[in-house]
This record gives structure tokens, C-alpha cells and sequence, in this order.
């Protein structure tokens, strides 16, 4: 069975940056869905980026588009989050979550926590000064 766990959360500066990892036990990452998604203090929690391998399809927030990439290194069975540019309203408990989707995109539009069953335990990303 698929877990997954989260690292790489911490203190930054506004402008900064940090990688993020999600590493998968148990199951191979190739035909599951990933997400990353985040909660900040009294909000509910919001799609952050979208990644399927086998579908070939990444997305993500226009909150963070252009600032936030994902990547997957397919020999640690890892999916990492690089967050640049960072600023105060990224400051967040990071969740990474997957779903068995092979070949479907469901990464298209609103990134959506419902469509994911499978999550870590967070990691939590507070940007200051």
C-alpha cells in the first residue's frame, strides 16, 4: 500500500526558497496522480500543482504558477516541490496526496483534494522575516 512522506518544510525569508519532498513507500509512483496542496491558518485547504506521470500532465495554481515546479526522480520513487520566490502568503502546512489514475489527466482546471485518496502527514512552510 501506497504512503507517502513529506519533507523540506522550514523557516524562510520572503524571496526565498525551498524544495519540498514527497517520497512514496510501498508502491511505484508510475501510474498515480500527485498532488500538492496547502492550509494556512483559518483557510481551507487549497490545490497547489498537479502532476501525472502517465498522462504526461502537470498544472498548477495560478497563485503559484511560474514560481512552484514539480518534478519526480523516478529512482527514490520522490516527487519534489520547488518553491521560489516565495512570499507571506505561502506560509502553509504542505500536504502531498496521490491517486491511482493511470493514464487519465485529472489534473486539468481547479486542482481538486477530493479526487485524491492518499496523503502524508504534512510538512509545515512559514515564510518571515
Amino acid at each position: 500500500q501506497l504512503q507517502l512522506v513529506e519533507s523540506g518544510g522550514g523557516l524562510v525569508q520572503p524571496g526565498g526558497s525551498l524544495r519540498l519532498s514527497c517520497e512514496a513507500s510501498g508502491v511505484s509512483l508510475d501510474y498515480y496522480v500527485i498532488g500538492w496542496f496547502r492550509q494556512a491558518p483559518g483557510k481551507e485547504r487549497e490545490g497547489v500543482t498537479c502532476f501525472s506521470p502517465s498522462a504526461g500532465s502537470r498544472n498548477y495554481a495560478d497563485s503559484v504558477k511560474g514560481r512552484f515546479t514539480i518534478a519526480r526522480d523516478n529512482a527514490k520513487n520522490t516527487v519534489y516541490l520547488r518553491m521560489n520566490s516565495l512570499n507571506f502568503e505561502d506560509t502553509a502546512v504542505y500536504y502531498c496526496a496521490a491517486v491511482w489514475v493511470p493514464y487519465r489527466d485529472i489534473c486539468t482546471g481547479v486542482i481538486d483534494q477530493r479526487k485524491f485518496d492518499i496523503w502524508g502527514q504534512g510538512t509545515q512552510v512559514t515564510v518571515s522575516s
